[in-house]
């Protein structure tokens, strides 16, 4: 008899996951780390109710690369060379310091008995940023159209390419069967490749799109397709990363007439499905039976070395830029938050077989711990004499911000126009509020 076991697990983890971000939410913890403690609570290691198995893999991977997917979209590669050499030297700092760091904590883990490519995947893990929770803070605070606000977006978002690239090396080195010359031949012939035909396929795209009619779901189906295309084709015919496929695919459409509509359209079905799953199966897949004082130690110097190393990797390289010492601490400060990619990256690597299953609570701790620190340590390094109310001379107009907020923009005036419907249709539902 078939079994329909799947869909009551898809029903429990998008109940649990919600509520457990809900709460997060309330305490002011991104909604990520609440789908972690779903996952986490209806795996083996608290209640036993669902089991990681092939479907729900797939599903989570499925996930990732819409996520991927969506970053790339809402990348805006035109402000990013606006951006200059200050945001890429923050962003190369930033990946180079927490990739040694991390490194260094892995191999010493390991006790130099390890697998030196699986230590370098720990490293390759902590060079992710999530800007999202950085650029909460700093809007509440007033400061995010600053210079140093500026500086965190642009280098996080060159951040992110950086850290797919090394991750596309590493993975690659993963086979021992296929020599070391070919595996960056086909990384570089992909890039190439893509770079090429890059600009070919936009302008194609944007051609496409200005044929629009009040019909406009169509772009947001092709869109994706596209991207499920560029994902394959990188991880099966160049051994790239499938990540990095969605990536780029949605740097080609980014910029185009109906990259918006189509970024909240993907972001939808990310949010109502997808992502769920990708975050409660990571937490499925940790075992707390594993939990002892060596782990315990790995996890206070692994959020230790996260925090120390993107403080100091961005912090020094903005100073070396030119921005002022306050600036530079400010920088490094907000490049400290890990997030999604964190996980994503972490997850490939358990995936490969790069990564040790023992790192996995300790990364999970450190993606949860940074969130909660950063916006403790930009009020710091934010005087009070720097509020909003009383102080914008270090405020500067960046078309970066911009692009950050017209995909919210574009989600406040659905909801806007929901609330609309909702009062023209049922006005004595608000008549009874």
């Amino acid at each position: 008899m078939e079994s329909y076991r799947f869909i009551l697990d898809v029903a429990l983890i998008l109940l649990v996951t919600k509520s457990f971000s809900m709460l997060s939410k309330k305490v002011d913890l991104p909604q990520v780390v609440g789908a972690l403690v779903g996952g986490l609570i209806l795996g083996p290691s608290v209640l036993g109710l669902v089991t990681p198995g092939d479907f729900l893999n797939d599903v989570a991977e499925l996930g990732v690369i819409v996520l991927m997917f969506g970053a790339g979209l809402q990348t805006d590669i035109r402000e990013l060379k606006r951006s200059g050499k200050a945001s890429f030297f923050i962003a190369l700092c930033g990946v180079i310091v927490p990739f040694i760091g991390g490194t260094a904590l892995a191999f010493f883990f390991h006790e130099g008995d390890g697998n030196f490519l699986q230590d370098m995947f720990v490293g390759t893990v902590l060079t992710a940023t999530s800007v999202s929770i950085t650029v909460e803070a700093l809007k509440e605070m007033g400061k995010l159209s600053t210079n140093s606000g500026n500086a965190i977006l642009g280098a996080a978002l060159i951040d992110d390419i950086l850290g797919l690239i090394l991750l596309t090396i590493i993975t690659g080195m993963a086979d021992e069967s296929v020599s070391l010359l070919l595996v960056i031949g086909k990384v570089i012939a992909f890039f190439a490749i893509s770079l090429l035909t890059g600009g070919f396929l936009h302008r194609l795209i944007q051609r496409w799109m200005e044929t629009a009619s009040w019909n406009r779901k169509r772009f947001a189906v092709i869109s994706l397709a596209f991207c499920f295309f560029y994902a394959f084709l990188s991880e099966a015919v160049f051994g790239v990363a499938d990540i990095t496929g969605a990536f780029i695919a949605g740097l080609i459409i980014s910029n185009t007439t109906r990259a918006t509509y189509v970024s909240a359209r993907c972001e939808t079905l990310s949010y109502m499905f997808l992502s769920p799953v990708f975050f409660a199966s990571i937490g499925l897949k940790v075992n707390l039976g594993t939990m002892n004082l060596s782990v315990l130690w790995l996890s206070v110097l692994m959020i230790l070395i996260a925090i120390i190393t993107k403080v100091i990797g961005c912090g020094v390289g903005a100073k070396l830029c030119g921005y002022t010492r306050d600036e530079s601490i400010r920088i490094g400060v907000g490049m400290i938050t890990r997030g999604e990619v964190a996980l994503i990256v972490a997850n490939k690597g358990i995936a490969s077989g790069l990564m040790h299953d023992a790192f996995l609570v300790p990364i999970i701790l450190m993606v949860v711990t940074t969130a909660i620190v950063t916006p403790i340590l930009l009020r710091k390094v934010y005087s009070k004499t720097q509020s909003a109310t009383s102080d914008y001379s270090d405020l500067v107009q960046s078309n970066l911000v911009d692009s950050y907020e017209e995909v919210r923009d574009f989600d406040r005036a659905t909801q806007s126009m929901l609330d609309m419907h909702e009062k023209m249709f049922h006005p004595s539902s608000d008549k009874k509020q």
